[in-house]
């Protein structure tokens, strides 16, 4: 990095800094201004915020982690998801938005009663506020820190008393801490925009750069092929010679996307789609990000990373792939160029994860729980609450060491409850118990198989005993449990008037479902062709 490249990254951050300043007016009114922008954010800005916020720094590195060690078919680790997202779009998006609620925790409350409910609410709002989004913001910071170690940053530091990598990465915090707490959600998706395009823009440059390097998509292929790594550049994990196993791909595919918390959307996406003016707008909104995030951004980093097994064979961590090949082929400017559309990334991320998580903090638990109304300390409340986050996530990030391992560890931890997620929204007998036993069931057997007490297992396999172990304890817990009152179904159903198993209540309110349940599954099965089909079929041009 030499001092043009600072320059590059100093201008990027003074002109996030002061874009995030601008727009606090707007998000400095209200506490719904603050975290759903008053749900007046365009679709197609909250969809390009929802792939911005999907594409952290430690992305790439952990693409090139997972083409190194399982090849192409290794990316359904998070393709797979694609499966969640389509149903977020066709049928979800509509339903959170007639919920009115400013977070998906929040829902507890509507669609469950009493004391169980409440409690229920508490323990989610700061179990994903505080260990599991700290978790996910630590494990971007582990890859910042990566990533500046590989670009030499280090050597240019002044001599600092303490840990020189929170040194490198502590600027950068600092001014994505004070943009969101000053502008919260108008202020995030703003920046957003710009920094989804800045870092698509730098991983096409690198992709570029790589297969210059190899001799083009053509070089890449043939050289691969000839050197026995063929296998690698398989879409799908077939043949005897498949590196990825036929049990974790199974487990991704047919348990992952179902059986995570995050498969009614997940609380940033519910956030983004709360933030919109209409069910229309939502559904936009859902389907662009899936546009957005599966079949454009997937194949820089692929290309990056089998460009890597040919250049830097044989190497020890493979998540530093991805910055070793930037420092070794892009020349000076557009280093720095890519260096912060990378620190874009990151910034676009944690702003999110911030926002969202003081959401949880302040509308879920200090002003649930205090019955505080004030806006005035409403917000300041949530602004302490984005500081104290960002603190506790550098901490946490300095006892990690490997970006795919967190990935999958935090995948792991949160398999369980999410069918219940889901069926909470068709099927009246589900109850405030049985989400309780799932979530404590999954993290159980999720925690015992990491440790190895359940035998060696495939990552596939450990999925399927978190999501099937799970049910076997939430299903008899939710029969042997009384259902939810019928004021609190028929309050529910009311409002937001979904498909599905609703007869008693519908019988009650007199009141038909707004959206036809068959029709919903046939266009879901359709999109979902449509994203992974377009995702494959880009693939299939480029490798063959």
């Amino acid at each position: 990095m030499r001092a043009l490249d600072w320059g590059v990254v100093a201008l990027y951050l003074a002109g996030t800094l002061v874009l995030g300043l601008w727009v606090a007016r707007r998000g400095a009114r209200s506490l719904a201004e603050f975290f759903v922008g008053g749900r007046a954010i365009p679709w197609w800005l909250a969809a390009t915020s929802m792939a911005a916020t999907s594409f952290n720094v430690d992305t790439p590195l952990y693409v090139a982690g997972r083409v190194a060690r399982d090849g192409v078919a290794g990316n359904w680790e998070w393709w797979a998801f694609a499966l969640s997202h389509v149903l977020m779009a066709v049928v979800l998006a509509k339903l959170w938005r007639r919920a009115q609620v400013l977070t998906d925790v929040e829902m507890t409350e509507i669609r469950y009663g009493g004391r169980p409910a409440a409690g229920l609410r508490m323990f989610r709002a700061f179990l994903i506020a505080v260990p599991f989004n700290c978790l996910s913001i630590g494990y971007g910071m582990l890859a910042m820190r990566k990533l500046v170690a590989a670009l030499g940053v280090f050597e240019s530091l002044p001599s600092l008393p303490g840990d020189e990598r929170l040194w490198a990465i502590l600027p950068i915090l600092v001014i994505v801490v004070i943009y969101t707490a000053a502008s919260g959600l108008w202020g995030v998706v703003t920046t957003d925009f710009l920094q989804y395009l800045l870092a698509m823009g730098g991983a096409v440059t690198v992709m570029l750069y790589a297969l210059g390097e190899v001799g083009g998509l053509s070089g890449l292929t043939a050289t691969l092929r000839e050197s026995g790594q063929g296998d690698k550049l398989a879409l799908l994990p077939t043949g005897p010679d498949a590196t990825l196993p036929m049990s974790t791909f199974l487990g991704y595919l047919l348990v992952q996307w179902w059986a995570f918390r995050n498969s009614d959307g997940g609380g940033m996406f519910v956030q983004r789609l709360s933030s919109t003016a209409s069910e229309k707008e939502a559904t936009k909104a859902a389907h662009l990000f899936n546009i957005l995030n599966y079949v454009v951004r997937t194949w820089p980093w692929v290309l990056v990373g089998l460009a890597a097994l040919v250049v830097l064979p044989n190497l020890e961590d493979p998540e530093l792939a991805y910055p070793i090949m930037m420092v070794r082929y892009l020349p000076t400017g557009v280093l720095g160029l890519v260096f912060a559309s990378l620190v874009a990334a990151f910034m676009s991320s944690v702003s999110t994860q911030v926002n969202w998580g003081a959401s949880y903090l302040v509308n879920d638990l200090y002003a649930r729980f205090t019955g505080e109304r004030d806006d005035a300390r409403l917000m300041r409340a949530a602004r302490w609450a984005s500081v104290l986050l960002a603190v506790l996530a550098a901490v946490g990030s300095f006892f990690m060491d490997s970006v795919g391992g967190v990935f999958r560890f935090a995948i792991l931890i949160g398999t369980g409850p999410g069918l219940v997620l889901l069926l909470r929204w068709f099927w009246w007998r589900i109850n405030a118990w049985a989400e309780i036993a799932a979530m404590a069931a999954g993290l159980v057997l999720a925690i015992l198989s990491s440790a190895g007490v359940l035998g060696a297992l495939t990552f596939g396999e450990r999925l399927m005993v978190s999501a099937f172990g799970a049910m076997l304890i939430w299903v008899p817990v939710m029969y042997l449990t009384a259902p939810e009152a019928p004021a609190v179904l028929d309050g529910f159903y009311a409002r937001v008037r979904p498909a599905g198993a609703w007869g008693p209540v519908r019988a009650r309110t007199s009141l038909t479902p707004l959206d036809d349940g068959v029709r919903d599954a046939r266009r879901w099965l359709a999109w979902t062709v449509v994203i992974l089909g377009g995702t494959l079929a880009i693939g299939w041009v480029l490798l063959y």
